[in-house]
């Protein structure tokens, strides 16, 4: 990539937008939290061991602000982003900019992608009956769910009618029903960075990419940042049954999240975000070209209350979660064959942009075959306990 397309990467504001994420540093043979301010990149081993402890702050902004004052840039943001899309594994590249948040996911957040997950259920996995379904699914559905408050009286008398007329899903039951779908998408650690591999299983035939803001939450259930993400789904195996929701979800590099975690602060926060459009790219081996928008803009549920459903007294997350909000996008388009929809082939180029948290990219591959993941907890806490460790000093 030159240097245009490596700097379309990042924030169309960048040199305003305070950027936080993950290196690896070949030095220490380990992750290192950085800062990005414009093409600049702070290695913040003196201020936050971990991307967890960092937020867990009463303003990580201005902590990183304050520690960015006084440091010297040690990597450029375009080198670790060719580095990354390079997959060079001899140069610092960029990994999830997540490290000990809970990766969790909310589904059916729009009402576009909750006809598909009914035609999904309905098929039974099957793509070869996806057109019929949703033709007949849409010819009763209408319009009338556009706009419908989940949880309302409008959204009860909704469901009323669709169980009389035999429509009713467990999949409409979470997208205009009183509580949100949310689930545990990747375990701790799991989730890969720009320019990685994702992972889509041997067993698949069926599959799409999901693009979707991911909300960054410290442990008191409070939004500090946002980022990008993937949230690779499986179509024919969740279109089995919901039930198989882990194996739909839950695969080697099926989670990529990054580039960075943009900071909210003063001119940059939530409500910067509620109508933001999150784009899709697909590039094919095969020439094959599918565009698509997410716009945030429709979600059916406000940011708060996915996250109150996640977080409260009910459930508490210590060093934090990573909050994957849903996606309106759902691929019907055609891929060979007439009425197949959508599916990944290997080699596919994903590209998730947004013009206030810039782009996310990784290639297809398959989940079997990429590199294991095997950097967890305990190698996590063995290069922390590296790094304290007293330089021995010469005689």
């Amino acid at each position: 990539m030159n240097r245009d397309e490596l700097l379309g990467l990042l924030p169309e504001d960048a040199p305003e937008a305070l950027l936080v994420g993950r290196v690896w540093d070949v030095e220490s043979g380990g992750p290192r939290v950085v800062a990005v301010l414009g093409e600049e990149v702070f290695d913040l081993r003196s201020v936050a061991p971990t991307v967890a402890e960092l937020l867990d702050d009463p303003s990580p902004a201005r902590r990183v602000r304050a520690a960015v004052e006084r440091l010297s840039p040690r990597w450029s943001a375009l080198e670790l982003l060719e580095a990354s899309m390079d997959r060079d594994a001899s140069r610092p590249r960029l990994l999830a900019p997540i490290d000990l948040q809970v990766v969790k996911a909310c589904g059916v957040t729009f009402v576009d992608s909750m006809i598909e997950r009914v035609i999904e259920e309905r098929a039974s996995g099957d793509p070869s009956r996806a057109a019929e379904l949703r033709g007949k699914v849409g010819r009763a559905l209408g319009g009338s769910l556009e706009g419908v408050r989940p949880g309302s009286a409008e959204a009860e008398r909704a469901k009323a009618v669709l169980q009389e007329e035999g429509l009713w899903s467990q999949y409409l039951e979470v997208g205009i029903g009183k509580d949100p779908e949310v689930f545990t998408k990747a375990p701790v650690l799991s989730s890969v960075g720009a320019g990685a591999r994702i992972g889509i299983p041997a067993f698949s035939r069926w599959n799409n990419p999901e693009p979707e803001l991911v909300l960054i939450v410290d442990p008191s259930g409070r939004p500090v940042g946002a980022t990008l993400g993937n949230d690779v789904n499986l179509r024919d195996v969740e279109g089995r049954s919901a039930l198989l929701l882990g194996k739909a979800k839950d695969n080697n590099a099926s989670s990529a999240i990054g580039p960075f975690i943009r900071l909210f602060e003063e001119g940059f926060g939530l409500d910067s975000l509620r109508s933001e459009d999150i784009l899709l790219r697909v590039e094919g081996p095969d020439g094959y070209l599918l565009e698509g928008r997410n716009s945030l803009a429709r979600i059916s549920r406000p940011f708060e209350e996915l996250i109150e459903a996640t977080a409260g007294a009910h459930h508490q997350y210590p060093d934090g979660f990573a909050l994957y909000t849903g996606t309106l996008f759902a691929p019907t388009q055609d891929r060979g064959k007439l009425g197949r929809g959508f599916t990944h082939l290997l080699g596919d180029r994903v590209s998730i942009s947004s013009r206030l948290l810039g782009t996310l990219v990784n290639e297809v591959g398959r989940a079997e075959e990429l590199e294991p993941w095997t950097f967890g907890l305990r190698e996590l806490f063995a290069s922390l306990a590296a790094e304290r460790e007293p330089v021995p000093q010469s005689p």
